[in-house]
């Protein structure tokens, strides 16, 4: 049977949505934070798509720091906003319940982009006229690209739990949770050579996509410092998408052990299936793009059996703060947590680790708590959902291990 190695690090996987219960929530630990109370099974999810949301619990004196969300809850790309949405609602609340930020209250308010670079401009400019001080967002790389321009310009902080393009933080006002595209691949690289999986590689990219040659060229630099042999290096392109047969005959004349797959799901799965018919069975291992193969229409999904994928955060994880989440958000809001719920839950405690640290309060202006939270950003460390030890270097890039998980049974089980 093939088996499909996928790494997903940065931003796609879907929510499966199934009734839960629980009540608990532990959340990530900082250096600087406590991580706050029991999340409260009646925290109501506000599925109304397009509509703005809030979380408020203003503080005895009624300190209130504002946090704007930006991300789509209606439109293709929904099932990652509403994640997003529900995780950052339910962290402000365990927050607010556990004290805040240094006392004061978060007010938080989620604005819908339906994954539209200008209408997140506009979204943007909706909260600010809100009075945000601080944006945990956006949610899709092009629009937290098209909003970074505008949150540099009136140096206002900001957090993408997901956006991983490598310009969507280009200013040094911008942090993200998630990896970025190109570094999947040096860690794609890491994982390989550090749990034994190959020594001889070959890799299909499409070279008229910037985000797979991107991730190639760094997992081509990372696999010469793993010792790994990149024995057939095969490019494709979109007007050439459907016909891997030479590609996949070069892999195996040259003795690949496992093939590496920088693409998206659509032209991995033809892959899958040709290699299968030619009797070709290495292992495959791809990055977040192929999160989603198994939904492929007409797609046999036993291929996938016995997947491993590279991944910040899997549901059915058996530790305790893991757990806890799953409980809280599946009382809250009716579904399972996806990968983008746990960056966004995450993103709220950093903020709150990175706030505290800086010693920000509800009376600064968005500018000054800007620089404070520059500077706290590379000075915390946070457990979280998404990664343990987390840490972040002054161009906004996170730090931290990758985590695993198998398909099986056509479901992720944590490794």
């Amino acid at each position: 049977m093939k088996k499909l190695l996928v790494m997903a690090l940065a931003v796609t996987m879907t929510a499966s949505m199934l009734t839960g219960c629980g009540n608990s929530a532990s959340q990530p630990a900082a250096d600087n934070a406590s991580s706050g109370d029991e999340a409260a099974a009646d925290a109501a999810g506000d599925d109304a798509a397009g509509d703005d949301a809030a979380a408020e619990a203003p503080a005895a004196d009624g300190a209130v720091i504002k946090i704007g969300g930006i991300g789509p809850v209606t439109g293709g790309a929904a099932v990652y906003g509403q994640a997003v949405k529900n995780a950052a609602e339910l962290a402000a609340k365990e927050i607010n319940e556990a004290g805040g930020i240094n006392g004061a209250s978060i007010e938080f308010q989620f604005q819908d982009d339906e994954h539209d670079a200008e209408k997140a401009v506009n979204a943007y400019n909706t909260l600010k006229d809100w009075g945000m001080q601080i944006l945990m967002g956006t949610v899709t790389s092009n629009p937290c690209t098209a909003v970074v321009e505008k949150s540099q310009a009136d140096n206002l902080f900001q957090l993408t739990p997901s956006g991983s393009a490598i310009k969507s933080i280009q200013y040094d006002n911008a942090f993200r949770v998630c990896f970025s595209d190109p570094n999947q691949g040096a860690a794609s690289a890491q994982y390989i050579g550090e749990h034994s999986l190959a020594t001889k590689v070959a890799v299909i990219y499409d070279s008229s996509d910037v985000y797979s040659s991107g991730i190639y060229e760094k997992f081509a630099a990372g696999a010469k410092e793993q010792g790994i042999e990149i024995v057939s290096a095969e490019a494709f392109t979109a007007d050439s998408n459907t016909d891997f047969s030479v590609q996949l005959q070069k892999a195996k004349d040259a003795g690949a052990e496992l093939v590496f797959l920088p693409i998206y799901y659509t032209e991995a799965s033809l892959i899958l299936k040709q290699a299968d018919t030619m009797g070709f069975d290495p292992l495959f291992f791809g990055c977040d793009g192929l999160d989603g193969i198994l939904a492929v229409e007409n797609f046999d999904t036993a291929l996938a059996e016995e997947v491993m994928l590279l991944t910040p955060f899997a549901a059915d994880a058996e530790d305790e703060k893991t757990q806890s989440f799953v409980s809280a958000y599946e009382a809250a809001y009716g579904g399972t947590p996806n990968q983008f719920a746990a960056d966004a839950y995450d993103a709220m405690y950093i903020i709150k680790a990175a706030g505290e640290k800086a010693g920000i309060t509800a009376d600064m202006s968005a500018s000054d708590i800007c620089e404070a939270m520059k500077t706290a950003m590379t000075e915390i460390t946070v457990d979280g959902l998404t990664g343990e030890g987390m840490t972040w270097t002054a161009d906004g890039e996170p730090s931290k291990a990758p985590k695993a998980v198998k398909i099986v049974d056509g479901a992720y089980k944590a490794m």
